[in-house]
């Protein structure tokens, strides 16, 4: 199941006319994985490509993700203030093994562009197809198991 999900992933992210960024890619790879609403919809997540509108900051696969789990744990808790614990708990753990993982946690910092002023060049470089790619694979594979192990990923918090 997540070779399927990572697929998807790919299909999503190397289209040739770069229609979703990795925040958006990570965002509706898991909402369809999750099996959550809209899974489709990619719009809450348009802004968050670049490291936040391209100024650099943290990931879109970080950042698309926690939308997503926010969206998982609002699903499956009554509680909102528990479901933002929740969702936090799992996104803070998903950061701290992507940056050991990939040595920083920033878009600029990961790919060595300003998004600002270089994003052409960017796009011209191929550096999306790989590094980016592995990005969103990296926390796509990581929160996967949430989708048919939400109460055991939740006992393992404890």
């Amino acid at each position: 199941m997540t070779e399927s999900l990572i697929s998807r992933s790919r299909d999503l992210f190397l289209r040739e006319e770069n229609t979703y960024g990795c925040a958006e890619t990570v965002l509706v790879a898991l909402q369809e994985h999750f099996s959550l609403s809209h899974p489709t919809d990619s719009s809450p997540a348009m802004a968050l490509n670049g490291g936040v509108a391209y100024s650099g900051g943290a990931c879109g696969a970080i950042t698309g993700a926690a939308l997503a789990v926010g969206r998982l744990a609002e699903r499956h808790l009554d509680d909102h203030r528990e479901a933002k614990r929740i969702a936090r708990t799992f996104i803070q753990r998903l950061i701290e093994d992507f940056r050991t993982e990939f040595g920083a946690l920033d878009c600029r910092d990961l790919t060595g562009y300003d998004m600002l002023t270089d994003h052409e060049a960017f796009i011209e470089s191929g550096v999306w197809r790989e590094g980016c790619m592995r990005q969103i694979e990296f926390a796509v594979r990581r929160l996967a198991p949430l989708a048919d192990r939400w109460e055991a990923e939740l006992e393992a918090l404890s």
